[in-house]
This record gives structure tokens, C-alpha cells and sequence, in this order.
């Protein structure tokens, strides 16, 4: 099996389940946050949401220069629009994994700010820790969030407690 057809498949799963999670954000409690240095609910969901529009990032480019970017977070006023974010990033993503060559994933990819290397590795590498683990981490983190709020917790990988 083919290293985009792998991938692929584990976005698709783990797409539902992390579209299932963002839908039961409550919107009248984004400035939650649990601890003073924690990141706002809304910040983190919003993040939760975007990280499958780093494939494009991670497998189209060969690095991510913070010097050269000017990024705003995006603003969502209803969890409908967050979703379609979600959905059309995803989208995106699929897209990417489908029309990748393997010999793609081979290439070194580099983060940096101008100058300062932060790290050079190969795509296979970074698509893993990038788009994939950094997504999990998060989303354990926005679930922490959600039960401290007494949001019902939908199931991601087997039955929740509310379940």
C-alpha cells in the first residue's frame, strides 16, 4: 500500500471524528479557558479546524518560512461555519493525498523563520508530527476543555462516558 493511500485513509477516519468533536463546541463559551497560560477555547478550536489545511503546507511546498507569512487565525460565528471549514480543509487534503507522488514524501521539508532553521526532515516525517500527531494532541486537549465545560463528549475512538 502506497504511503498516500495509508494516510488517506487514516484523514478520512479520524476527519469524522474530529468534525463529530468540533460540532458540540459550545459558541457561548469561546473565551473559556482552563488556566491562565492556556489558549481560549475559541483559539484552540479554530486550531483543532485548521491544522488539515497543512497538507497543502507539508506535501505541495518544500518549507514553511513564518517570515514570510502574515497569519490571522480565522473567526467563526456559528459552529455551521466552523464546520464547513473543517469540511473544505479536509477536502483539500484529500485532494492532495490523491494526486501526490510517492516520490514526494522522500523530500526534505524545512520550518523556519527567515534565517533561523527550526528543522529540515522529510515530508513522510513531517506529515506524520504536523498533520497527523499535532492534530491528536489537540484534539485530546479541546475534549479536556469540553468536560470541564459539561459538554457531552462524543465518541473518537470508542465510547465516552456520555455514551
Amino acid at each position: 500500500m502506497k504511503q498516500s493511500e495509508i494516510l488517506l485513509a487514516e484523514l478520512k477516519k479520524e476527519a469524522a471524528s474530529t468534525r463529530n468533536l468540533l460540532a458540540v463546541v459550545p459558541f457561548d463559551k469561546l473565551d473559556y479557558k482552563p488556566h491562565e497560560k492556556s489558549m481560549t477555547l475559541k483559539r484552540l478550536t479554530v486550531h483543532v479546524a485548521e491544522i488539515n489545511g497543512w497538507w497543502k503546507e507539508c506535501l505541495v511546498h518544500d518549507e514553511l518560512d513564518f517570515s514570510k507569512g502574515n497569519f490571522t487565525p480565522k473567526e467563526f460565528n456559528t459552529v455551521e461555519d466552523l464546520l464547513a471549514y473543517h469540511d473544505d480543509l479536509v477536502e483539500k487534503a484529500t485532494k492532495i493525498l490523491n494526486e501526490i507522488s510517492e516520490e514526494e514524501f522522500k523530500k526534505p521539508w524545512t520550518m523556519r523563520n527567515g534565517e533561523q532553521i527550526y528543522f529540515t526532515n522529510c515530508k513522510a516525517e513531517v506529515v506524520r508530527e504536523w498533520c497527523m500527531n499535532h492534530l491528536y494532541h489537540h484534539r485530546g486537549q479541546l475534549t479536556v476543555y469540553l468536560r470541564l465545560l459539561n459538554v457531552p463528549l462524543p465518541s473518537i475512538y470508542g465510547p465516552t462516558a456520555d455514551m
